[in-house]
């Protein structure tokens, strides 16, 4: 009995000795390590990750961008236009992959294995998400200098610039956490991946993402006008573009106009999603 209490110390005495929120960072960038060692270990995971943006990319450029460019004004060039679109998609599509990893993770025993150490519940779904948000950050970047090499161009200046990747990068970590709630709820792979989809595709392409949202019927232009996606298209298109080409196409408010109820959603969505991820991990283990 004695021994057996003093093991118990032995293992809880390093816990105890560290701040709860220093325990918590700690933990959290291990997952989020653990989580991007895969990447590194399984190269073809990433390969695979990225070919479909640069495919996106290629196609919505040169396959759509005749008809839809030639609505545009001649000072705005469609591949100028799209890209922002194109970054709110990649990070969108790519926060799916939280719930699958999740779904996996509890298939394959992971959580309870986490569950049985002493570190903070909290880590396994930051590091995870955490994660995926520095992949759709390498993602995003990749995106960019594929669009250079046909033509995209930033022109709101180096902040602008820096604006719109964040923004559409922290778009998708609050996304990977309402991926990260289907994929504690669905448990199960194949479930959690087509249970992301079928809510993400109306959303994304039923948004100014690809197309100007008054070509659209007009009873579907009230929802693609306030649907989140194009609330962060708009912001984010609005720092592409700079502030004469926006207006040159109808985006007649300032910056801060765009920008500000981007990040309320953001803000939103991560208020609503966090606690409930959270506490569906804490149930289930």
């Amino acid at each position: 009995m004695s021994e057996t209490t003093t093991t118990a110390t032995a293992v809880k005495a390093p816990v105890a000795d560290r701040m709860p929120l220093k325990w918590v960072i700690q933990d959290t960038l291990a997952m989020t390590r653990r989580n991007l060692l895969k990447y590194v270990r399984v190269p073809t995971l990433l390969v695979f990750s990225t070919i479909q943006p640069v495919m996106f990319v290629i196609l919505f450029a040169y396959v759509f961008g005749g008809a839809i460019g030639s609505q545009l004004p001649p000072s705005v060039n469609y591949k100028d236009y799209l890209m922002a679109g194109i970054f709110v998609q990649t990070v969108i599509f790519g926060s799916t992959q939280t719930g699958v990893a999740l779904a996996e993770d509890l298939t394959r025993g992971m959580i309870d294995r986490f569950r049985s150490l002493p570190m903070a519940r909290s880590a396994v779904l930051a590091g995870r998400t955490t994660g995926d948000t520095i992949r759709n950050l390498f993602v995003v970047l990749l995106m960019s200098g594929v669009g250079y090499l046909i033509g995209f161009r930033f022109h709101g200046g180096p902040l602008a610039t820096l604006g719109a990747i964040l923004l559409a990068v922290l778009f998708g970590l609050a996304f990977s956490w309402i991926s990260a709630n289907i994929g504690l709820r669905v448990r199960d792979v194949e479930s959690a991946q087509a249970a992301s989809f079928v809510w993400v595709f109306p959303l994304v392409f039923a948004s100014s993402a690809f197309v100007p949202v008054q070509t659209m019927p007009s009873w579907l232009q009230g929802f693609a006008k306030h649907n989140p996606i194009s609330v962060v298209v708009d912001a984010s298109r609005y720092l592409v573009l700079g502030g004469e080409r926006a207006k040159s196409i109808g985006m007649l408010g300032s910056m801060w106009s765009y920008v500000l109820p981007a990040l309320l959603w953001i803000a939103g969505i991560l208020l609503v999603f966090v606690p409930l991820a959270v506490r569906k991990y804490r149930r289930i283990t």
